[in-house]
Parts: structure tokens; C-alpha cells; sequence
């Protein structure tokens, strides 16, 4: 059950990129990120008042525990890193080829297992260093593949965006495992339901402050909004594989290290997405690179 509900968890993230991709293609940034927040706490708000007014949701998957001043100062640190994140990578996005930007999201296993390695001590084995080496040697190909449609790695400013999100993006993750970790092992033990549910809320209140000091003022000599439907559809696919995400990790027998590698397999849709859908070029090289990323998952895996 958990493997089915890993792999619907990537596909709907896949689904997500794509979408994002194609409601921010002539479109001011800023706005579309507001309204992604915005949806995404209206789906979680129902579940808070529930959970806070009866006892209807308790004992389901979508129960949201209570949380004092105590939980939630680590709830809103991860709000600002996601939002960080996405930020940079919204930006990126705009102005990139999702044929490029998928596999360089895809590379976070990799940052994320260098920050273990930084931050928590722990040691790379040679599975491990291999999946590091793939993931580098893919990421300096794709800059290759890049220069044939003027993208240049070194001076690009949108590039820097993504990696930029992507390396915020892996602090977040090692941001999770500290607070999601049981007490006993050392981290918060929070609900991943408060996680989910309050800092969608929290990014929401940061973002419309965002857009009424930086974007309203200037709205009339930037890009415009406008609305897509697939702005809605960003908020609705997100936040399904966000818990469906969660919701494999919690039920008995999963492995952390499958999951992880089979969400970060969204990559696959994505580009498929942008092949179909955005027509974008340079396939063949693209394809080669993404095909290093994926081995370089597969080597953590059997490193892990």
C-alpha cells in the first residue's frame, strides 16, 4: 500500500511542476504564488477547525493535533525556508525549460545526503558517493545541453534561482527530519498534520505581505496577473502529494529511503510534460542527463 501511495505521490508532483510551469508563462510571479499559499491553507482549514471543535477526525489521517507557541516557532522556521524555496524556484521556472529545471530539483536527494553528511555526522559509503558523482556529472552535462539554447550555467541568474531552490529545498527536507523525529531519537515529534496544515497557513500571511509591499505598488509596470485555472490545479496536486507523501511514511513497514527515491521520480512526468505539452528542445541530450540523475537515485538507494 505504501509503494502505490509513494508512486501516486510522485505523479502528482509531476503533474504539479507542469502545472506551476505552465500558469507562471507570461504571468507575474508573485500573485501566483499568493494564490497557491492561499488555496492550499483553504483545503487544510477545514481539518484544523474539525480537529479543534469535535472529535469527528479523531483517530483518522486527518486529524490535526493542537500545538502551543512551542510547536509552531518550528512550524513558521519551515514556512520561511519553504517559502524561500519556492520563491527562488517560481522564478526560475518562469524563465527556464522544465526539461531543465526537473533535473536539477532532482539532484535534492543528493544535497540533502551531503547535509546528513555535514550536519549530522553521518558517513557516505561508496553506493552513496557514487549516486553524489552521477548527480554532479549529470548536473555539469545539463549545463552542456543548456548552452545550445543560449542558457548559459555560470551567468544565468535564473539557474542560480534554481539551485538556489533546490539547495533551500534539501535544507528543508533535513528540516523535517528534525522535527518530525520522535523526541526519543533526538528531534520535535510533531504531527505531521500541524506541519502540513499551518505552515501552508503561515507561507499564506507572508506572501500577502509580499505582494502588497513589492508587487501592488509596481503592478501597473511589471509583468500582469492573470488568472489560469492551473494555478488552482498547483494548490489542489501539491497538496495531495504532500500527503500522500506523509501518509506512506506513516504506515507500518515503509522505508524512507524507497519513498524518497520514488518521489524525486517525478522528474520523469515533468519532463515527459514538457516535451508534450511545452515543446521544448534538445531532448535527446536532456533525456541522457535526466537517465544519470535517475541512476544516481537508484545508487543512494542501494547505498541506504
Amino acid at each position: 500500500m505504501w509503494l502505490i501511495l509513494a508512486f501516486l505521490s510522485a505523479a502528482f508532483l509531476g503533474i504539479y511542476d507542469s502545472l506551476k510551469k505552465k500558469s507562471l508563462r507570461g504571468n507575474a510571479v508573485l500573485p501566483v504564488l499568493f494564490l497557491n499559499t492561499l488555496f492550499s491553507s483553504v483545503i487544510f482549514i477545514p481539518f484544523i477547525i474539525l480537529s479543534a471543535s469535535g472529535n469527528c477526525l479523531d483517530g483518522t489521517i486527518f486529524h490535526v493535533a493542537s500545538g502551543s507557541w512551542h510547536e509552531h516557532k518550528y512550524i513558521i522556521l519551515k514556512a520561511v525556508i519553504v517559502l524561500s524555496s519556492w520563491v527562488l524556484g517560481y522564478f526560475g521556472m518562469k524563465h527556464l525549460p522544465l526539461t531543465i529545471v526537473g533535473p536539477i530539483n532532482a539532484t535534492r536527494p543528493v544535497m540533502v545526503l551531503v547535509g546528513a553528511l555535514l550536519f549530522f555526522g553521518e558517513r557516505l559509503n561508496l553506493w552513496q558517493w557514487a549516486g553524489v558523482l552521477l548527480a554532479v556529472a549529470s548536473f555539469l552535462l545539463l549545463s552542456r545541453s543548456g548552452k545550445k539554447e543560449g542558457i548559459d550555467f555560470r551567468h544565468d541568474r535564473w539557474i542560480y534561482m534554481i539551485v538556489g531552490a533546490a539547495v533551500t529545498g534539501a535544507l528543508s527536507g533535513l528540516y523535517d527530519k528534525y522535527i518530525m523525529a520522535p523526541q526519543s531519537e533526538g528531534g520535535v515529534g510533531l504531527d505531521r498534520m500541524l506541519v502540513q496544515s499551518w505552515y501552508n497557513i503561515y507561507q499564506c500571511f507572508m506572501m500577502l505581505v509580499m505582494v502588497l509591499l513589492l508587487w501592488w505598488p509596481q503592478r501597473k509596470h511589471t509583468t500582469p496577473f492573470r488568472w489560469d485555472w492551473a494555478i488552482l490545479g498547483i494548490s489542489v496536486f501539491l497538496s495531495t502529494a504532500d500527503f500522500l507523501y506523509f501518509y506512506s511514511l506513516s504506515l507500518p513497514s515503509s522505508m524512507i529511503s524507497i519513498v524518497s527515491m520514488i518521489r524525486r521520480g517525478s522528474v520523469v512526468v515533468s519532463f515527459a510534460c514538457g516535451a508534450l505539452f511545452f515543446h521544448e528542445k534538445n531532448l535527446s541530450a536532456k533525456a541522457f542527463d535526466l537517465i544519470l540523475v535517475l541512476l544516481g537515485m537508484l545508487c543512494l538507494y542501494i547505498g541506504s
